[in-house]
């Protein structure tokens, strides 16, 4: 027996609806294969005899689970077995939280499925919902496996009959099965052996058609993709690295790339490709978790996506249309905020429209329900708090799939059809260009925080008009500056009347975006030099607050609401109801900036 892994072996999905066989076809491949531990079939049948309990085949899959949960595992607890041609890995299957995050996230990567209907009950709501799904993620090696035909006493027409509703179905969805097998996973018919039971079958047994499967090439030839994980700095011994890490999605890395990140815009050139107790490296592959460094140091963070520059960029907005199954027993609705994974990217999400609703079980539409319940298939809109970069579905998989979490859960997950137009599209693309061209200092955001002994950080105070705003941050200002700090004032006049003297003021709502995009520009040139910087404004809301965040970094704003009355939808950091007097304020301010470790707290 042929027992070398690596890139041959195969991810399978054996999937089916309950009480159809798909343990017992397990447990049948597992035995007939001689892939089970020396002495486990022979034990789990000694305790059916002890027990009086008929054998089954199942039995094996439920013993082997037992023996993981207690520790002894098997191949990192995976259930596996080997044919001459290679080995199998099988994975969990389709209908449960654990497959749809594992294929989702990228932990798995199933290349073919086995669909198990049983030929006594046909096909069930089940066995249509597997089969969309795995459409829905984009594996297209199927073979259906019609089970328990010793019950219908091997009876053709049956099978027949299965196979044209089946196929049916598929067609609708785009899928073909390679072959519909008949078998009797608790006989043994055609499992590894031709069965003599069914002379009118002439097609491959089951194990044989596992072996004509391909194994699906990984992403080589498409545009170079990865999901930043994180940016790691050395400091021992003169070691003075900063590796950008992560596992590469799609395509290829050289050193010498010029390597652009999204979806900020920001770009450098790699200098070197590193690796774990690996000699240098000059190209990094697809499937490899790696690190490179840069030739100049830009500030990155987890969740951007590393692209090349000479290649086809990947898109970026905060609205997305995506196909979706919801698994939660929780309605996903309109008025709720989940968390929306896709890599290593994590953004707040809103559904913002249900386009239609299908049942995948029938393929029915319903273009006016409005929320969606559990086995539903949808294709929606979300609307993300930040623009995040991805792929759409057909292009690049592995980018385009993401998971919806709702209160630390799984609860759905789908594929990206289109990247929509949102409000802040027209200052991203700006930023975009702005980053893109930027002039990289030589002294690092890393450098100048220890310098100044603090993080950069913009603290706008917003709240209603006449409610303190202006002494409160002058005094926050004073008080900052004299414990020795990089702090300054900006007034909001000063802008108005000098960078925006060109614009005209006023209510308008291009006008107050303009000089919102103006005010985030300069807010980012006092960041990028190490300064805090002390804002005031008069009731900014959710919207304009996220415009800001198109231009500033998230992670270097503190947002503060001034007076009792909060009139609009903007979510802060501290709200302080009453302004008693400069100094308490101020001191308020300052308690939230060293909770949040932008400057030091001396106890």
């Amino acid at each position: 027996m042929n027992n070398k892994t690596g890139e041959q072996d195969l991810n399978l999905v054996i999937a089916g609806h309950v009480d159809h066989g798909k343990s017992t076809i397990i447990g049948r491949m597992l035995a007939d294969t001689d892939s089970l531990p020396d002495g486990k079939l022979e034990q789990v049948k000694e305790t059916c005899r002890k027990n009086s309990k008929p054998f089954e085949y199942a039995f094996l899959l439920d013993a082997l689970k037992d023996e993981q949960a207690q520790g002894i595992t098997i191949d990192s607890a995976r259930v596996f077995f080997q044919t001459d041609m290679r080995q199998y890995i099988i994975l969990d299957a389709p209908g449960h939280i654990e497959f749809l995050k594992n294929m989702v996230t990228g932990a798995a990567r199933a290349e073919a499925a086995l669909l198990v209907i049983d030929a006594s009950e046909g096909v069930k709501e089940n066995s249509r919902r597997h089969g969309y799904m795995l459409s829905m993620l984009g594996i297209k090696q199927i073979a259906v496996v019609v089970n328990k035909m010793d019950l219908v006493d091997y009876d053709e027409n049956t099978y027949n009959q299965i196979v044209e509703e089946y196929t049916d179905f598929l067609a609708e969805i785009g899928l073909e099965a390679e072959r519909f097998i008949p078998v009797s996973g608790m006989l043994g018919d055609n499992v590894a052996d031709r069965s003599e039971n069914m002379p009118w079958f002439e097609g491959k047994t089951v194990l044989e058609q596992l072996d004509s499967f391909e194994n699906a090439a990984l992403p080589h030839n498409k545009p170079y993709r990865m999901p930043v994980q994180d940016v790691y700095k050395f400091t021992k011994g003169g070691d003075d690295r900063r590796i950008v890490a992560g596992t590469v999605a799609a395509g290829e890395l050289n050193v010498g790339d010029e390597v652009v990140f999204y979806p900020s815009g920001k770009k450098s050139t790699v200098k070197t490709i590193e690796g774990f107790k690996e000699d240098k490296q000059h190209k990094v592959k697809v499937g490899k978790a790696t690190g490179f460094t840069l030739d100049e140091q830009i500030y990155i963070t987890r969740g951007e996506l590393a692209s090349r520059a000479d290649e086809a960029e990947p898109k970026v907005s905060a609205r997305i249309k995506a196909n979706l199954f919801w698994l939660a027993r929780q309605d996903l609705v309109k008025d709720k905020v989940y968390h929306l994974k896709l890599g290593t990217t994590k953004v707040k999400a809103r559904l913002e429209k249900i386009n239609r609703v299908i049942d995948a079980s029938n393929l029915n539409q319903d273009e006016a329900k409005e929320k969606i319940e559990r086995h539903d298939v949808a294709e929606v809109v979300f609307k993300l708090d930040r623009a995040m970069a991805f792929d759409l579905a057909g292009e690049i998989e592995e980018t385009s799939r993401f998971v919806v979490v709702d209160d630390f859960e799984i609860a759905g997950g789908g594929i990206i059809s289109e990247a929509m137009e949102d409000e802040q599209s027209w200052v991203r693309e700006k930023v975009m260009r702005r980053n893109y061209n930027w002039e990289q200092s030589l002294i690092s955001r890393e450098d100048r925080a220890e310098k100044y002994n603090q993080k950069s950080t913009l603290i706008l105070i917003t709240g209603e008009e006449d409610v303190g705003k202006k002494p409160t941050a002058k005094a926050l200002e004073k008080r900052l500056f004299n414990d020795g700090k990089v702090v300054y004032f900006l007034g909001i006049g000063n802008l108005l009347y000098g960078v925006d003297a060109d614009i005209k003021n006023g209510n308008n709502d291009n006008n107050k975006e303009e000089h919102l995009r103006r005010l985030a520009e300069v807010s980012h040139l006092m960041l990028d030099a190490g300064a805090i910087l002390v804002v005031t404004a008069v009731e900014l809301s959710q919207s304009d607050l996220e415009l800001i965040k198109t231009t500033v970094n998230p992670q270097q704003i503190e947002i503060v609401w001034l007076g009792d009355r909060v009139t609009t939808d903007l979510e802060f950091d501290l709200h302080i109801p009453e302004f008693t007097s400069e100094a308490e304020v101020s001191a308020q301010i300052k308690g939230l900036l060293q909770d949040r470790g932008i400057i030091f707290r001396p106890w």
